[in-house]
């Protein structure tokens, strides 16, 4: 059984950056995918931004792009979000997500096997 422990998040202002990380438990690391989603209050959990587990391959929604950075450090056995120029809409509680089986392009919430306890994040405005 992985575990997947978030750590990161917090209250800033528009404009302002934050950065999540998520630490997984196990010898396999390399080998996920990971991922970040989003939920924001009485919305649907989405799709914020994916890393594919040997090849690195990255996808972002399109609402992130430019402003979010996904990565990995698997000496760490970390995946990192960096979010830069936060706005008022980017404001939800952030889940990271793995795959066991190095998943390019997963978007999907049904391709993930693992998910962290999540993270508020929280931009005024």
């Amino acid at each position: 059984q992985v575990q997947l422990v978030q750590s990161g998040g917090g209250l800033v202002q528009a404009g302002e950056s934050l950065t999540l990380s998520c630490t997984a438990s196990g010898r396999a690391f390399t080998d996920y995918t990971m991922a970040w989603f989003q939920q924001a209050p009485g919305k649907e959990r989405k799709f914020v931004a994916t890393i594919s587990g040997r090849d690195g391959l990255t996808d972002y929604a399109d609402s992130v792009k430019g402003r979010f950075t996904i990565s990995r450090d698997n000496a760490k056995n970390t995946v990192y979000l960096q979010m830069n120029s936060l706005k008022p809409d980017d404001t939800a509680v952030y889940y990271c997500a793995a795959n066991r089986y190095s998943l390019a392009h997963a978007t999907a919430i049904s391709d993930f096997h693992y998910w962290g306890q999540g993270a508020q994040v929280t931009v005024s405005s």
